[in-house]
């Protein structure tokens, strides 16, 4: 047989297959016949249902189709309907605009005869009538209509005659209104001023109207200056008195507008008051701009800013100590008034802002327009002479400002004292009471830009010049003078022979130290208050902030942070200073002493050492000794932190010392209870945990407290009782061959 042919019994198992495989299809096709031949009685019931049915939806089908047939006549018979409807409408709409033709005639003979009659008797607001009625009529309909009636040359007459009239009228009113302003006759020029928009002139009515209240503002306005330029400098309001002027400018022209906007609104509609305010915002351009210069000359400014200049110029120099500088006091009241001036002038941008905008809002429907115009007036005011006078005057006030923060800063740290009864000095107080006045008074500007422009210069006076003071003085270091009793007899002996004791410089000195080191830590919280309240005194004062001016504050305010920052490393500068030259000298000979006691213990041995004074009972006095003499002259912060270092340096100094020694059973059983002694201590004298720094000193007073080598395996490993060592396997075997009475082999053998 070929190879590639199946053999008998693979053929014959194949077969079977294939009949297995129809047996199962054979078995699936009579279950699904069962199941429909059990479905045959209901279905042949459903079927029964259905053709008792079959009648009743022959008569739907019927009703149906004349359901349908009604439907067709019914829309035929509306489309007829509308269609008369539409030319029902279509002649309503011929007739209504025929009658509307004819009345315009009619009213077109009546003003034509009334005008001129009006006229004659100065009656102007009758003729004014007549003639806003003319314009009110369609023209090019009122033509067609001439042509269209039998009478042209009546109706062309009467169009003349009231083109002639409105013309007279034009004129007689304008003269009028002139003359008018000139007598000062309110009466008679609220009356014209009602009449330019009858006759079309709403433009010229509003530029009459305002070019007339611009007169009297600046009449005003130069009165006041006038007064403001005579005022005495005992007047108690000197000091202020430009502001004062300033504020009377802004309230005039906010008084004008308030009064003016319902005559404006009644008579010439919504929408004209965008044109008014620009008429008179011109006017408060020049006024501005005069009071400005005038107070410049008067207050001297740029005298003050080139010597302010000069003084920046010149401090680096050694020519600096001929240049007289200007007292920051002198300069307080100034910054006053200008933060002042600034503050009247924004109130006065955003009240005109506010009815303007509010105004075209209302008048102008249209969306595109509406807008140009708010785009349009917006730019206006952005290049305004008010506009610039307060960029100026911010432009000032920053200088000044900023002035006036550094000098009075460095003249709180010259004159700095320490209170015997206070653990920080003057210069702390006074440096942030400066601080947060100046930050005040950016926020009286109530601009954004200069507040965040304070706050930088005050970040930055902080950050450097009163951080570099602070961290000089620590720089100098603290004077320990530590010595025994013995020592210190004998110094003091030989320098009181000598004629050279100077306790009183090095005492000076360590109170310097220490100052320096509270102001740091007090100056954090101080940091940390001012962000806090001076976020809300912003938001306080500026309500509407968007999104992004408030992103801009907190990045401004996040600079605050640097400060804090700089303060802290100051802080742990200080603390260290303090562990070189204060703790470590005293705390490694006391800690050195345990080296000094056996820690093989007998039970004898063992009942003598706790009879006496234990290492860990004269360790513990000597702490306190040390901590007793900081207690009291550190913050609670700093004194935590001292704590905190010294605890530092005794466990790494003890964990060295157990290194050097070896213990039995009862010796590691002494260290443990010395080591729990001493935490509990130290846990008791600060307010920080102070347990993270004992955890590798506990274990390894665990190990050496072990009855048996195998024991650590109850404390080692992944099990629930199992600790979190701090101790790498190499050190823990380490420790646990300090135990003499431990196999070194065993240890060795530990599979950790």
């Amino acid at each position: 047989m070929p190879a590639k042919e199946k053999s008998l019994e693979e053929m014959q198992e194949d077969i079977l297959a294939q009949l297995q495989q129809l047996k199962i299809e054979e078995e699936l096709l009579q279950d699904e016949m069962n199941n429909i031949l059990t479905q045959a009685p209901f279905l042949n019931e459903k079927i029964k249902n259905l053709k008792k049915l079959l009648p009743s939806l022959k008569i739907i089908e019927n009703e149906a189709v004349d359901l349908v047939h009604t439907i067709n006549d019914i829309s035929e018979s509306s489309e007829q309907i509308s269609g008369k409807i539409r030319a029902l409408d279509s002649a309503r709409s011929r007739v209504d605009e025929c009658q509307g033709r004819v009345c315009d005639l009619i009213d077109l003979e009546i003003c034509s005869q009334g005008v001129q009659t009006a006229i004659l008797d100065a009656d102007y607001e009758k003729g004014a009538a007549h003639v806003h009625r003319f314009l009110s009529m369609d023209q090019f309909l009122l033509q067609k209509t001439a042509t269209d009636v039998e009478n042209v040359s009546n109706t062309l007459k009467s169009v003349r005659t009231l083109e002639d009239a409105a013309s007279q009228l034009r004129s007689i009113v304008e003269h009028k209104f002139t003359e008018a302003v000139r007598n000062e006759d309110l009466v008679s020029i609220e009356r014209f001023f009602k009449i330019f928009p009858l006759l079309g002139m709403h433009d010229v009515g509003i530029k009459e109207f305002c070019m007339y209240l611009r007169g009297k503002v600046a009449f005003a306005a130069e009165k006041n200056l006038k007064t403001a330029i005579t005022t005495p400098l005992s007047d108690k309001r000197q000091s202020v008195i430009f502001a004062d002027t300033l504020t009377l400018l802004f309230e005039g022209l906010a008084k004008v507008v308030d009064v003016h906007q319902p005559l404006v609104e009644t008579y010439y509609g919504p929408g004209r008051l965008f044109t008014a305010v620009n008429i008179l915002q011109k006017e408060c351009d020049i006024q501005v701009r005069r009071i400005f210069n005038e107070w410049m000359k008067s207050r001297q400014i740029t005298t003050k800013m080139q010597q302010i200049n000069e003084t920046n110029k010149m401090s680096a120099n050694s020519s600096f100590g001929k240049l007289e500088r200007i007292d920051p006091k002198d300069l307080d009241i100034l910054i006053g008034e200008i933060t002042l001036m600034h503050y009247r002038s924004e109130l006065y941008v955003r009240f005109i802002h506010r009815k303007v905008l509010a105004d075209i809002d209302v008048g102008i429907p249209d969306v595109k327009n509406r807008d140009d115009a708010m785009n349009s007036f917006s730019n206006s005011m952005k290049c305004s002479e008010l506009a610039q006078l307060k960029h100026e005057l911010l432009s000032h006030y920053l200088r000044l400002e900023q002035y006036f923060m550094e000098e009075s800063i460095n003249k709180a740290v010259a004159m700095d004292f320490v209170d015997s009864a206070q653990q920080t000095s003057s210069m702390v107080d006074d440096t942030f009471f400066i601080v947060k006045k100046c930050i005040r008074r950016s926020i009286s500007t109530g601009n954004l830009d200069g507040i965040c422009a304070i706050i930088n210069t005050a970040c930055g006076v902080l950050e450097n010049d009163f951080c570099d003071v602070l961290r000089s003085k620590l720089k100098q270091g603290y004077p320990s003078g530590y010595l025994d009793l013995t020592q210190a007899y004998n110094v003091l002996q030989s320098s009181i022979q000598q004629g050279r004791l100077q306790s009183g410089d090095t005492e000076q000195s360590r109170t310097a130290f220490i100052v320096a080191l509270n102001n740091a830590d007090s100056c954090t919280e101080y940091v940390d208050a001012l962000c806090e309240s001076v976020l809300k005194e912003i938001e306080q004062a500026l309500p509407g902030m968007n999104a992004n001016e408030h992103g801009k504050l907190e990045s401004c305010l996040s600079g605050l942070s640097s400060v804090t920052s700089n303060l802290k490393d100051i802080i742990d500068y200080g603390i260290q200073q303090l562990r070189s030259s204060v703790i470590k000298p005293r705390v490694n000979p006391w800690v050195d002493a345990f080296l000094n006691i056996s820690h093989q213990f007998t039970e004898e041995e063992l009942s003598v050492y706790e009879a006496g004074e234990t290492f860990v009972q004269t360790l513990i006095m000597n702490l306190e000794s040390l901590l007793s003499s900081f207690r009291d002259v550190l913050t609670e912060s700093n004194f935590d932190a001292f704590v905190s270092a010294l605890t530092t340096e005794v466990t790494q100094r003890l964990e060295k010392v157990i290194l050097k020694s070896s213990f039995n059973g009862l010796g590691g059983l002494i260290l443990d209870k010395e080591v729990r002694s001493l935490a509990s201590y130290i846990t008791a004298a600060t307010s920080w945990s102070v347990r993270d720094k004992f955890a590798r000193l506990t274990q390894i007073a665990t190990v050496l407290n072990l009855e048996q080598v195998s024991e650590i395996t109850d404390y080692w490993g992944s099990h629930d009782g199992a600790l979190t060592w701090r101790l790498t396997p190499s050190e823990l075997k380490s420790f646990m061959l300090l135990r003499t009475d431990f196999k070194s082999e065993d240890v060795k053998r530990l599979k950790l």
